[in-house]
């Protein structure tokens, strides 16, 4: 039987590519031609007097751009520097206009002009800010002289040529299947592996949650692209902990062994992260999956709440659903699992490099 659904699947497969490669090839090639148009100073950029560091990548979805920005940011405060996020607010009501965060500014905390992602980062930098907008080269004009950036963070800035930028760090879900490393339609890439030219460091997150031979072959991939000295990173997310609506410590994670989780997230990759829960024993007894960015409503959080069916039941969101999710309940009996990046592999490596971009002394 699951011989003739793999026989199935593969047919589904070959026709999705024989229908859909006309469109997938015009697709990668209007990129390519943009790409070369800005190589070639036919399209000119934007170039700012300061440091230009952009984290994106090239599929659809999820691949842990945001906790590597607040890596970076981090890092950055650590040695007395002060970076500027710049980054769109996908869905926020500031995405076609423009919006300034700074940290320490908890009363502006409003994911519904901002967006979930620019007020988590906003939320955990010690010293900096965040730019929500689009038009991100013109927004950064205009608040530049305010807040005076040693180093600008470019998110999701691969694809966003209009700026120039001195090092690019591209990464990678190790979880998605290699199958789906095609432009799309076909798969799930914005542009081709051909582009990783462009890329200083390749960064592998969730690498501890497949097998190594698989890791391998995601690995010769990535570097059949590679045309000159690029940087390999492998990561994972190191939980924290559970914690509450007012971002308050509840227990450690081994206490949520054997017990029964509504798993409740609005992220692009949300097997990921119920594979992530069931790594420390939980027993799943409702996924409840909603697009990502969705804004969480009073209506949604009293459906969850009413499927609590006792004590040993609890609510568990990722920290960015936990952004929106607050603005509408303060429900102790929701919880949030907070995590923070961990590299296994390369971050010395990474930070030399990232060191040599910024001139600064490896003794800091």
């Amino acid at each position: 039987m699951s011989h003739e659904l793999n026989s199935s699947q593969r047919v589904k497969s070959l026709l999705k590519g024989t229908l859909f490669s006309p469109i997938s090839f015009l697709w990668d090639l209007t990129y390519k031609i943009r790409r070369s148009a800005y190589h070639y100073k036919v399209f000119s950029q934007h170039v700012f007097k300061v440091p230009v560091i952009s984290v994106g990548n090239l599929s659809f979805g999820g691949t842990g751009k945001t906790p590597t920005i607040i890596w970076l940011t981090d890092w950055l405060n650590e040695r007395g520097l002060t970076p500027v996020v710049l980054t769109r607010g996908y869905k926020g009501q500031l995405e076609s206009s423009a919006g300034l965060l700074k940290s320490g500014q908890k009363f502006r905390l409003n994911p519904f002009e901002y967006g979930d992602e620019p007020l988590m980062i906003a939320n955990k930098m010690k010293n900096g800010s965040v730019i929500v907008g689009k038009r991100r080269a013109k927004n950064l004009l205009k608040y530049f002289s305010d807040i005076s950036p040693d180093v600008v963070l470019l998110d999701d800035g691969f694809q966003h040529l209009q700026i120039y930028r001195h090092f690019n760090i591209v990464l990678f879900d190790a979880t998605m299947p290699l199958n789906l490393y095609k432009v799309a339609p076909i798969g799930y890439l914005r542009e081709s592996l051909s582009s990783l030219k462009d890329a200083d460091a390749i960064v592998i997150s969730r690498s501890d949650m497949i097998e190594k031979q698989r890791l391998n072959q995601l690995m010769k991939l990535i570097e059949k692209n590679i045309q000159h000295d690029v940087v390999f990173a492998q990561t994972r997310y190191q939980a924290l902990g559970v914690f509450d609506l007012e971002d308050q410590f509840s227990f450690e994670m081994e206490k949520l062994r054997g017990k029964k989780v509504i798993a409740v997230t609005a992220i692009a990759s949300p097997e990921s992260f119920y594979d992530y829960l069931e790594t420390f024993g939980v027993r799943i007894v409702e996924k409840a999956s909603f697009p990502d960015h969705y804004f969480f409503t009073l209506k949604d959080v009293e459906t969850l709440l009413k499927k609590l069916k006792d004590e040993d039941t609890v609510i568990l969101c990722s920290e960015k659903d936990m952004v929106k999710m607050k603005r509408v309940t303060l429900d102790k009996r929701i919880s949030f699992i907070k995590v923070k990046v961990e590299f296994i592999s390369g971050e010395k490596e990474l930070i030399s490099k990232l060191e040599s971009v910024l001139r600064l002394d490896s003794s800091q």
